[in-house]
């Protein structure tokens, strides 16, 4: 079920009305022995966590409009071209092997973390897994606003749809990298003030893959409590990795950390060096294991729920894909034009 923001309820059925009418900082290593630092904490404290409700992430820093960007009725308008024009720009699918097709969604434009680990799977699949790979990338950040389409649940399903018109139904792989604040009860954060961004719970999102025919999955939920979207999301052809438990918090994200824990260790520590994910999922979750120990934390246990065909699936993949060099990690530029470049 789509959850609504309350905020600006006005603003939204204004533009809704109108549209009926009218129709880089640091670069950290790309492995590290110890804990990532993030939230400026020590190697004693607990980093801040990847959220647990969208109440405590208001606290925290907030989103900036930039004074020379386009008002937020104009960025609404602008959704259906950018999003048209990230599908455009996808590589040709490689005929005859399995390709496999990666939407990296940072839900929360408060915080650059997300960004980075979006921006940083999108280069990653395609630079190193080659032609057979694909990315687009939907994202909540004041940078990007005329560069990359919203993070939201109307762009979600607009992309799944292009997706599905371009995929092989029948051998390629659709992977959904889902990044945010997560809460108790098992909802992302999707949000970017002042847009009225309806967020995006495990039901709602099971029930947007149900009715749409990709058959092989890979859905990766790296938020708090992540582990309650396994019930909905897990079946035949289906792999589904989360940061956590459906009980337990995540860590690594605020506002001066560069990627969260779990993007760290699957993202950049193990797809660098493996490219089949679930043998990355479980080097991934033994060295948050080793993080959270060292610093006294309580376990968050990423969750893995397998189902049957997708392990075979993903071989295939993988015996068709290109195996290309690691890709160092660094954060996405703090501005960008439409052109990509940075300023």
């Amino acid at each position: 079920m789509r959850t609504p923001t309350i905020a600006l309820a006005a603003f939204a059925a204004g533009v809704l009305l109108t549209l009926a009418w009218q129709r880089e900082a640091r670069h950290p290593a790309l492995s590290v022995n110890g804990p990532p630092a993030v939230a400026a904490t020590s190697a004693t404290a607990a980093p801040a966590s990847a959220s647990t409700t969208a109440s405590d992430a208001d606290t925290g820093e907030t989103d900036a409009w930039p004074e020379d960007a386009p008002t937020p009725e104009q960025v609404i308008y602008a959704q259906p071209g950018l999003l048209d024009e990230a599908l455009a720009s996808l590589g040709p699918r490689v005929p005859g092997k399995p390709n496999l097709y990666l939407v990296a969604f940072a839900g929360d434009g408060a915080e650059d973390v997300f960004r980075n680990e979006a921006e940083y799977a999108a280069r990653l699949f395609v630079r190193r897994f080659g032609s057979t790979a694909h990315a687009l990338v939907l994202e909540n950040h004041p940078a990007t606003l005329e560069r990359r389409p919203l993070a939201s649940w109307s762009n979600l399903e607009a992309a799944l749809d292009g997706l599905a018109r371009t995929m092989d139904p029948a051998q390629d792989i659709l992977v959904l990298y889902l990044t945010s604040h997560g809460s108790e009860d098992h909802t992302l954060l999707v949000d970017l003030d002042p847009l009225p961004l309806d967020q995006l719970d495990a039901d709602g999102l099971a029930g947007m893959l149900r009715k749409r025919p990709f058959r092989w999955k890979v859905v990766v939920v790296n938020a708090c409590y992540s582990g309650g979207f396994i019930p909905a999301l897990r079946g035949p052809g289906t792999l589904v990795l989360t940061a956590a438990r459906a009980d337990r918090s995540s860590f690594g994200c605020g506002s001066d950390a560069d990627v969260t824990y779990f993007g760290r260790a699957w993202l950049i520590d193990a797809l660098n060096r493996s490219n089949d994910f679930i043998a990355a999922f479980h080097q991934a979750q033994a060295e948050i294991a080793g993080w959270e120990r060292q610093q006294n934390l309580t376990p968050s246990e990423p969750q893995i729920a397998i189902g049957a065909g997708i392990a075979d699936q993903l071989a295939q993949w993988r015996r068709a894909a290109a195996n290309g060099a690691p890709l160092p990690f660094a954060p996405a530029p703090l501005r960008m034009t439409r052109a990509g470049a940075s300023r």
